[in-house]
């Protein structure tokens, strides 16, 4: 990049808007770098802005995890901005009468921003990207936070991929890191007094995240931070610690790529920090490749959050069970490992992946309620939510997805707690009222006698839930519903499939 002009020597004749969305980060942000190297050879300001705009049909509004991580993310990144001499203008409402009312305060000509996929962004940014050009503004888009675009990788038919090995094969084979860039040290900033909305305006706290604050450093530092904790200790045993909730065996980088405080390419790139990490690092970046998966599958099957894509599962005889419903959010099915997962989620706005999978599988098999109910749930209380994720895992656990487990893949929540929580540290620390059992006896405390939980100062359905359904029936049910919809008989394949 050419050397910047300063504040002092910048006319404030027709500035560049650079436009943040989910991809609050200074380092390695394509239409930044692009937004500053114009700013250069023309010697105009740079004025940075954040839109929300949950104002549009198309729009779902955030849940109140992602909130409290944007408020935080958004206080980090205008902090790094004032610290280059400008500071981040927030506004909240419709974006095209936004963007139309700051091009007529500044005199903006030129407009940057990073292509996002998901159906409602595509919808937004192509009336934008219209009505601006309409008006003589150059638009212009740059490349978004994934390894792929996914309008570019097709099978060798030309369509979109449905599995996920072939399509992690093309994608290996033809990856190259993308951009990379160090932060600008300095802003070429704009001395126009522009309007902001106050971050508090924004309505971005909810009482119940106020603990998240021990868990989580959002905001850009704090996802290098994770990202080199990740790669110093975690990434040589990522392959076997990955499955494990009760060790520190994940990256947590998922709500800092969520909100794009770290480009994708940066984490495939800085994983590798040890060159003995290798299987670890291996693994680790086929998780991002299933991360382009997801949004791969949403670009080309806009439905997914709402909608089975295999048809036969949209009728699929799902019950309307609201009480079920509550006591797993609440974590207060009986079964341990189930409720140590709801627990952790609400508490600290994130579960263990392993453990998703295992609490995802309960609420749809288990007790027969709607995996968008299960999904509803997620993007109110991940601070990782993101549209493409969220649908394309529940539907993945389902059965009902692109490249799904098997719907007779049914988990069995005290044989998980077994293979992934041996000595049962992680139900211990989010169930308490547990902590006394033995190691042996946590997976299912209603098979134990009443000495023995006395011994451990337990009486079921007073300090700890009786279950809410049983194993082996609920199981039975779940596979007759299978069969009510696929059409299919007795599968000897199903009796494999107890996880």
């Amino acid at each position: 990049m050419g050397k910047m002009a300063t504040p002092a020597t910048l006319s404030n004749h027709k500035p560049i808007l650079l436009w943040f969305r989910r991809d609050l980060r200074l380092a390695d942000n394509p239409a930044l770098a692009a937004a500053l190297a114009a700013a250069s050879a023309q010697g105009k300001p740079v004025i940075p802005i954040f839109i929300l705009d949950e104002s549009s049909a198309e729009s779902r509004p955030l849940g109140g995890a992602s909130r409290w991580w944007l408020g935080k993310s958004l206080t980090e990144l205008d902090h790094a901005l004032k610290q280059r001499g400008t500071r981040l203008i927030l506004r909240r409402g419709t974006t095209l009468p936004i963007l139309r009312q700051l091009i007529a305060d500044t005199g903006a000509v030129e407009l940057h921003f990073n292509r996002r996929f998901d159906p409602s962004g595509l919808t937004i940014d192509r009336e934008i990207t219209a009505a601006l050009a309409a008006l003589g503004i150059s638009v212009v888009d740059h490349d978004g936070n994934y390894l792929h675009e996914p309008t570019l990788l097709k099978t060798l038919q030309g369509q979109p991929f449905k599995v996920f090995t072939p399509f992690w094969r093309r994608l290996s084979d033809r990856y190259t890191p993308g951009f990379l860039q160090a932060a600008p040290r300095q802003w070429p900033a704009s001395t126009l007094s522009i309007a902001s909305d106050p971050l508090a305006s924004l309505q971005f706290t909810r009482p119940w995240s106020k603990p998240f604050e021990d868990y989580w450093q959002p905001g850009e530092a704090g996802a290098h931070h994770a990202l080199g904790t990740f790669a110093e200790d975690v990434a040589e045993d990522y392959a076997t610690t990955r499955d494990r909730p009760d060790l520190a065996g994940t990256s947590r980088l998922s709500p800092h790529l969520a909100w794009g405080e770290i480009s994708v390419h940066r984490a495939w790139t800085g994983a590798d920090a040890n060159a003995e990490n290798g299987g670890g690092v291996q693994s680790f970046r086929r998780e991002l490749g299933w991360r382009d998966f997801n949004m791969h599958v949403l670009y080309h099957f806009p439905a997914l959050p709402q909608l089975a894509w295999q048809e036969p599962f949209r009728s699929f005889p799902f019950k309307l069970d609201k009480a079920g419903l509550k006591a797993w959010q609440r974590g207060a099915t009986g079964y341990p490992l189930v409720d140590a997962g709801m627990r952790e989620l609400w508490h600290t706005g994130w579960m263990h992946n392993r453990v998703r999978m295992i609490v995802a599988s309960f609420l749809i098999k288990h007790q027969l309620i709607d995996w968008r109910d299960g999904e509803a749930w997620f993007w109110d209380t991940l601070v990782d939510a993101d549209p493409a994720q969220n649908a394309g895992n529940w539907q993945w656990v389902a059965g009902c997805g692109f490249d799904a487990a098997p719907f007779f893949r049914i988990f069995n929540p005290m044989l998980q707690g077994e293979k992934f929580d041996p000595k049962g540290d992680y139900i211990r620390r989010w169930v308490p009222e547990l902590a006394k059992l033995k190691t042996r006896e946590l997976p299912a405390p209603w098979k134990l006698s009443a000495e023995q939980l006395a011994a451990a100062d337990i009486v079921l359905g007073k300090d700890y839930p009786k279950p809410i359904v049983q194993h082996e029936a609920a199981r039975a049910r779940a596979l007759t519903a299978y069969r009510q919809i696929s059409g299919k008989g007795d599968d000897a394949q199903a009796d494999l499939f107890t996880v």
